[in-house]
């Protein structure tokens, strides 16, 4: 047999391609922006130069917050990461969190008098809407209303639609603000700001200033060019150097209210983020919980710091110094952040200890070796022409491996699309995070058209009345053309050619793909090649009719498992690998045109419950089907049909002491019986593998899938959720 050559530059390449996105520069200057929050609160410089203190601190320093947002768009709101956000679970984390620190500096309100106006209520819901209850907690009512409001508007306008709005929001936030003095010499806008102004202190709120850099930092993770560090800083030095000529001059020159918005601000935070995406390094998740934890507690570290120098006695060198006062407070907020998390990580530690659940390996299991499915990928893509890519299938459940666990490793080493049989499946996929094309491989009712729309979901066409049905729905989805070439299970039949046409004028039904199913891949008798031979010619036929027509393709795909091994040549955009990457084929001795060197994943192993002696004409188990004829030592194992194990796999084998030991009786719902007679010392405990490798010998997913007269599919997608799964990295 054949086996295409493995290019190493290739593997090294995509390996490198693949590596999971880490952006260290972020993370670093998450701790930098809290620092400068700090910096804007005590005025480190104004002892020595009030000049010097105000570009510092009333510009410079007002990257910080916007950097915030801009985090929260990047990571949240992307288009790709936009389908699988959840405003509801958003807005109760921020508001629980929003919560406590209200709640924490309650003592400092009322201690200041904050409350004792008349209109104090009406002031507190002023404040918890807009201004925040303290003068640094505005971020986060300013977080909720913004991501509120910007999803609203992507959901509503185009991207250009929602950029007119944001900037047009922000603009009118910056004649509040910085530009204030200039714009209230107009009377009709002093009015107008007049009256904004009786429902919140400040512009610098959820409304006017946070959509505009949430949309900054979205649109930045939706761009696929990864930005150039020179060509980065030199933009952000251009724009900071006019931000502080803007900001020196609206300074010395006019009357700010507030002096949190500028409009060369848009320009910096544009080339600041981008400079800081480009200096990706390891990620320091530690840094962002830190962070946040500056930004909440440092008011509370100046009014400590404050009571300590009047109780000592040390006022003018401590506080009267802007800038000791400032690295004072700045340490003690650090040295409280790190105090508060290692409390934070020990509490949890705990938690988790006392709601540990039992072993894993207590009763029956099943390990993945993750690995071994990074090898399979790059085996099986080395048999692929270069531009065919892999769709992996992972439907039921990744064929027992776990779906989710599986999705998230190939996405990790580069997999960006995926195929699985039902809504509910594709659903699971998104919830969990997993991101590229999600194709439904089998029916959806076109009722559930809104679900594909918002998880993003690619469906299957199968056949002409079904995408009449799926367009009527008016909801606008990603399809798949399925061609019915000769199985005559799915799709529209590939001789319907007028139907394929009138499927392309449907408004609603986006065509990102065509595929067929070919039923005998797996054979290599001369019957079933001419019959998959005239199955390829028949689906190509469709494909060159619907390109003659003028309809895109991006992704055309014909080719499964055995469909790689036997057909390798096929031109397609896509192969639908599934028992392949699993490390499998359907069939222990099933001959294929090409020799792939796949390594199993998956192995599952039980526990032996009890060990016994059997005398000569005793019975065993129901229906007394077995009957010793001498005496013998039989071991129950604690896994049987309910975790999986076909029930008439009797006969077949397990694995104990690197031993081989029959299965004899019948299989029971949670345990079946081995012979043991010839394995020595089995004792209550040990280790009983039903599928993988002890010691020299092995069991393989084809062996038992043959012992119960089916195949390997079958054997691993039925594994039933009993089985705790385990997944070794190594």
């Amino acid at each position: 047999m054949n086996k295409k050559k493995e290019d190493p530059v290739k593997d090294r390449a995509a390996l490198v391609t693949s590596a999971k996105k880490e952006y260290g520069g972020l993370d670093r200057f998450r701790m930098a922006a809290a620092i400068l929050v700090v910096a804007i609160h005590t005025a480190p410089l104004v002892s020595y130069s009030e000049t010097g203190d105000m570009i510092l601190t009333g510009i410079l320093a007002r990257v910080a917050v916007p950097f915030f947002f801009m985090v929260t768009g990047f990571f949240l709101l992307s288009k790709e990461r936009l389908t699988d956000f959840s405003y509801r679970n958003f807005f109760l984390k921020n508001a629980k969190l929003y919560a406590l620190a209200v709640l924490l500096y309650l003592p400092l309100n009322f201690y200041a008098g904050h409350f004792s106006e008349g209109d104090s209520f009406t002031g507190f819901l002023q404040d918890l809407v807009f201004d925040g209850t303290f003068y640094h907690l505005w971020y986060f009512p300013g977080v909720l209303l913004g991501t509120g409001l910007l999803i609203l508007l992507i959901r509503r306008l185009s991207g250009k639609g929602v950029l007119t709005v944001v900037l047009t929001l922000y603009l009118i936030g910056v004649l509040g603000d910085s530009y204030y003095g200039i714009a209230s010499q107009w009377a009709p806008i002093a009015s107008f700001y007049e009256f904004l102004f009786h429902f919140f202190d400040y512009t610098r709120n959820g409304l006017f200033f946070a959509p505009v850099f949430l949309f900054l930092g979205a649109r930045l993770a939706d761009k696929k060019e990864s930005p150039v560090v020179n060509v980065s800083l030199r933009n952000l030095w251009i724009s900071l150097s006019l931000m502080v000529l803007e900001g020196f001059l609206l300074h010395t020159f006019s009357h700010p209210r507030h002096d949190s918005m500028y409009m060369m601000l848009l320009p910096s935070m544009y080339f600041l983020f981008q400079t800081l995406i480009a200096l990706r390094g390891k990620g320091h998740p530690e840094m962002r919980s830190i962070a946040a934890a500056v930004y909440v507690i440092h008011p509370w570290c100046i009014v400590l710091i404050r009571g300590i120098v009047k109780f000592t006695g040390t006022q003018s060198l401590l506080v009267n110094n802007s800038l000791i006062h400032f690295l004072l407070t700045a340490l003690l907020s650090l040295l409280l952040s790190c105090f508060f998390r290692k409390l934070w990580i020990s509490a949890r530690a705990i938690e988790k200890g006392a709601l540990a659940e039992e072993d894993p390996t207590g009763r029956a299991w099943s390990e993945i070796h993750l690995p071994s499915l990074q090898h399979n990928v790059k085996e099986l893509q080395s048999l692929l022409p270069e531009e065919c890519k892999i769709m992996a299938v992972v439907k039921a459940n990744a064929y027992g491996h776990g779906d989710c666990r599986i999705a998230a490793e190939l996405q990790r080493i580069g997999i960006t699309s995926f195929a699985v049989a039902s809504l509910k499946e594709g659903i699971r996929l998104r919830q969990y995070g997993i991101k590229g094309s999600i194709l439904i491989l089998g029916y959806t009712i076109p009722e559930d058209a809104e679900q594909l729309n918002k998880y993003g979901l690619t469906q299957t066409v199968v056949d002409y009345a079904y995408a009449e049905a799926l367009d009527r729905m008016g909801q606008k989805i990603n399809v798949h053309l399925k061609v019915d070439t000769g199985m005559h299970r799915l799709g529209e039949d590939w001789g319907h050619l007028e139907r394929f046409s009138q499927i392309l004028k449907f408004n609603n039904l986006t065509i990102h793909g065509i595929y067929t199913h070919l039923c005998s891949a797996d054979s290599l008798s001369a019957d079933d090649i001419f019959y998959t031979t005239k199955q390829i010619r028949n689906f190509y036929q469709v494909v060159r009719y619907l390109l003659s027509k003028g309809c895109s393709l991006p992704e055309v795909h014909i080719q499964s498992s055995y469909g790689v091994l036997n057909y390798p040549q096929l031109e397609c955009t896509h192969a639908r690998l599934g028992i392949a990457l699993y490390g499998c084929l359907s069939e222990e001795k099933a001959g294929t045109r090409l020799d792939a060197s796949l390594k199993p994943l998956l192995s599952v192993r039980s526990r032996v419950s009890i060990v016994k002696e059997l005398s000569p004409k005793e019975s065993l188990g129901y229906g007394r089907t077995f009957i010793a004829e001498t005496p013998m030592k039989i071991a129950g194992i604690s896994v049987g049909y309910a975790d999986g194990v076909p029930r008439d796999l009797t006969g077949g084998y397990v694995l104990i002491n690197g031993k081989r030991a029959p299965i004899i009786g019948r299989i029971c719902m949670d345990q079946l019986t081995v012979d043991v007679s010839e394995i020595p010392e089995v004792r209550q405990g040990d280790i009983a593998t039903i599928i993988g490798r002890d010691g020299e010998e092995v069991i393989t997913a084809e062996q038992v899938a043959g012992w119960s007269g089916t195949i390997a599919n079958e054997i691993l997608s039925r594994l039933g959720n009993r089985l705790e799964r385990i997944y070794k990295e190594k």
